[in-house]
């Protein structure tokens, strides 16, 4: 069965890890009218991986280089953002059925104004923006550049092996009715759902590294 998880850090910077790992995340986002909000995060990574990391002599480097200290010091350069729960544990079953659990990471965050969303979805300040336009407010995420694409088909067909029952997945909750758009408008393997104030949007992880025209989302509400 497939697993919707939420992803301990912004998505956008997790693009090398979807590339390489048994990795499954997801963020869940809030809206309030005022552009206050939280976002409910977790990544779920495959212990079998975390099992090859440390035969490999890398027991001291964990497989996602993100953990509590690492988000609370992200945050402390953050206006408005603040660390509400975190928690990490080994779950007993895997999301591809196989590998013998998963090691699964969840935080809940707190942000004070869309500001503050923006710069933790993207400290660079490329990638995610929100503007507001006749009345109309969007939110526009690049998740993946059209430069970050594989050419090795052996190396394709493993990553969509290893990546089997993993997805990725992102949920907003808006004070508004919603509307969510892709660029391309067509991508391959994407979900997704929009309902009154509430979008998603989904793609299995392995098909990540097959999308060669990049992909952006523009939610508007």
């Amino acid at each position: 069965m497939r697993k919707a998880v939420f992803v301990l850090a912004p998505l956008v910077l997790l693009a090398p890890f979807l590339f390489a790992s048994c990795l499954g995340a997801s963020m869940d986002i809030s809206i309030r009218p005022d552009g206050s909000g939280r976002i409910v995060l977790e990544y779920r990574v495959s212990q079998m991986l975390e099992s090859l990391g440390r035969f490999e002599g890398n027991e001291r480097w964990h497989a996602i280089p993100v953990g509590r200290a690492d988000l609370e010091r992200s945050l402390a350069r953050i206006p408005g953002m603040r660390l509400v729960s975190f928690s990490s544990a080994a779950s007993a079953d895997s999301a591809d059925g196989k590998s013998g659990g998963d090691l699964v990471t969840r935080a809940e965050l707190g942000f004070a104004n869309t500001d503050a969303l923006v710069a933790f979805l993207d400290f660079t300040g490329n990638r995610a923006e929100i503007s507001r336009q006749n009345g109309a407010n969007r939110l526009s995420i690049v998740l993946l550049d059209p430069s970050a694409k594989i050419e090795n088909v052996d190396l394709l067909s493993f990553i969509r092996e290893v990546s089997a029952g993993y997805e990725i997945r992102i949920g907003l909750n808006l004070p508004g009715t919603a509307g969510l758009e892709t660029v391309p408008a067509t991508v391959p393997g994407v979900r997704r759902e929009v309902s009154g104030g509430s979008v998603s949007f989904a793609i299995d992880t392995g098909e990540i590294p097959q999308i060669t025209d990049g992909l952006a989302l523009e939610v508007s509400w």
